[in-house]
């Protein structure tokens, strides 16, 4: 098959190869006295560390430096290199070649190539990627190594975000050698992840921390530019605050400290803060309603929990502002969204309307809210939504867990109501549509359609929006999708997260593309003049 790369393609490839390039000659630079040990945070502390196997955001965070993905993605989410040098589409968009970099090695020293991308993507995680195995079931036809350092991808059918699958936590790639015939859920070597990153696992003490070394052995020559990376194990998020100012940490994340001490921590001397680095995300935060069962498999009662939440509230006073409210599921800043969607305006009068309409006695059937144990504010999110349905009506108990217990919870569908919040991937074929699609009912993981929403017109609208290629239809199909899972309560859309990331001016390249902190941090370094 003869494969085409258009000559603006090929000028996007070479200047995002130039423009690394040139960013890291300049690292290099800059980064005259390599080495020290950075301090971070890591809450809740993860279930793993193996991010083919659990995506929640501390594993991530913390194995976003142990693990890369082909590419990389910069603020506007364009692509740049990683584990791919360069790649190539084919004229009718269902051949996309990838030439790898060189003299990669996994950490026990073995050679990287194009038959650990085949294993990873068509073996591994088509089998146990919670987000991952939808999309390449659905739309890989296969993933064929042409030689040593060339992977070829052949689509089923068109798939308009294809190129933003590659994101490390969705196409981490993980080594043949270790996992091929092996149980892959239960591989000893889950407990002492090998990646191609540039820091290697060195030490896990449960409740306390986790430490990465430096990768001797890594593809990019000088780097990294760090000796060490230790994430500490805080609990309580005032405690967290306390370990900033005093300088035991370094980098505070998104969610590390209580919103109410954003205004203060900001007006700390040599303190950076910025919001960037998320443009790959995009979270916003729902309320999931189990619908496989009383009361919520009622549409009526879905309602009335939207009209007695007043998210308003939420956003201003228990995120102190850190957030602007959700009008459905496509965040405001990811591609098609549309506002013109059905409204839930805060009223505790509409809400026990429509529970008297439902003919639901939700009295009768006490309902548990599963703990979203992700600090302190979400504590208060579950006591205010615990508050408010009682007053209209429903008897409710909060179940608290801890991350790994809400991870499987979650997964197993044992819940009544919880919340969670989306990533959305920059397009809501990758981020959103994996949360509804009745196909995706699938139990193990809590990023998948855990609620039991069931809607064929909906599948059939995704399927069409992802495999278009006229924007103008895409948004069409797009803004259907958001109208009637606004009205169906497919999940009930609270608000867009805003995040901010603290950290002390002496660190260098912290947040430098749409994934930000979840990077290799492989040219992050400390200016010690």
């Amino acid at each position: 098959m003869k494969l085409m790369c258009t000559g603006t393609k090929i000028l996007k490839a070479s200047a995002a190869l130039l423009a690394v390039g040139l960013l890291f000659g300049a690292a290099a630079a800059q980064a005259q006295n390599r080495g020290g040990t950075l301090t971070a945070i890591v809450q809740p502390e993860p279930p793993i560390l193996m991010l083919g196997l659990n995506q929640q955001g501390p594993t991530q965070y913390v194995a976003g430096k142990i693990y890369q993905g082909l590419l990389a993605y910069d603020f506007q989410l364009k692509p740049l290199p990683s584990l791919a040098k360069s790649w190539k589409v084919s004229s009718d968009s269902l051949t996309y070649t990838f030439e790898l970099q060189r003299g990669v090695k996994w950490h026990d020293g073995v050679a990287f190539g194009a038959a650990d991308v085949v294993f990873s993507v068509d073996k591994f995680l088509r089998e146990v990627h919670p987000r991952g195995r939808l999309l390449i079931n659905k739309y890989i036809d296969s993933i064929k190594a042409l030689n040593d350092y060339t992977v070829e991808f052949k689509l089923k059918e068109p798939f308009s975000p294809f190129m933003s699958m590659f994101v490390v936590d969705n196409m981490p790639m993980v080594p043949k050698h270790i996992y091929e015939g092996t149980d892959y859920r239960n591989n000893p070597a889950n407990q002492t992840p090998i990646g191609t990153g540039p820091f290697k696992f060195k030490e896990w003490k449960k409740g306390s921390h986790i430490v990465l070394t430096r990768n001797n052995d890594y593809w990019k020559k000088g780097q990294p530019y760090l000796d060490e990376i230790v994430f500490r194990v805080i609990p309580d998020a005032a405690s967290r605050a306390v370990a900033f100012e005093k300088g035991d940490v370094q980098v505070l994340r998104g969610g590390d400290i209580d919103n109410v001490d954003v205004k203060r921590i900001k007006a700390l001397p040599n303190v950076e803060m910025t919001t960037k680095g998320w443009e790959m995300y995009a979270p916003l935060a729902f309320v999931s309603m189990n619908q496989r069962k009383p009361p919520f498999n009622n549409l009526k009662v879905r309602q009335a929990v939207m009209h007695a939440i007043n998210r308003k509230f939420i956003v201003d006073n228990i995120f102190f502002g850190m957030g602007k409210v959700a009008t459905g599921p496509i965040a405001s800043t990811t591609l098609y969204y549309d506002k013109n969607v059905p409204q839930y305006e805060y009223s505790l009068a509409k809400a026990r309307t429509l529970i008297q309409e439902s003919g639901v006695n939700v009295a009768a059937t006490p309902i548990k809210i599963l703990s979203f144990p992700y600090g302190a504010a979400w504590d208060r999110l579950a006591e205010y939504t615990k508050q408010n349905l009682e007053q209209i009506g429903f008897k409710v108990q909060i179940d608290p867990v801890d991350a790994g217990g809400w991870s499987k919870r979650s997964g197993d569908f044992d819940f009544d109501l919880t919340f969670n919040f989306t990533y959305q991937y920059g397009d809501p074929a990758l981020g959103v549509a994996r949360h509804f699609l009745s196909t995706n009912a699938v139990k193990g993981s809590p990023f998948v359609n855990n609620q039991g929403y069931n809607n064929p017109r909906v599948d059939d609208l995704f399927a069409s929006a992802a495999a278009a290629r006229l924007p103008e239809l895409r948004q069409k199909l797009y803004s259907e999708v958001q109208s009637i899972l606004t009205a169906e309560v497919g999940n009930g859309s609270l608000f867009e997260i805003e995040n901010a990331t603290f950290y002390q001016k002496h660190i260098k390249n912290l947040v430098k593309t749409g994934i930000g902190l979840n990077e290799t941090f492989d040219d992050v370094y400390f200016d010690k003049k």
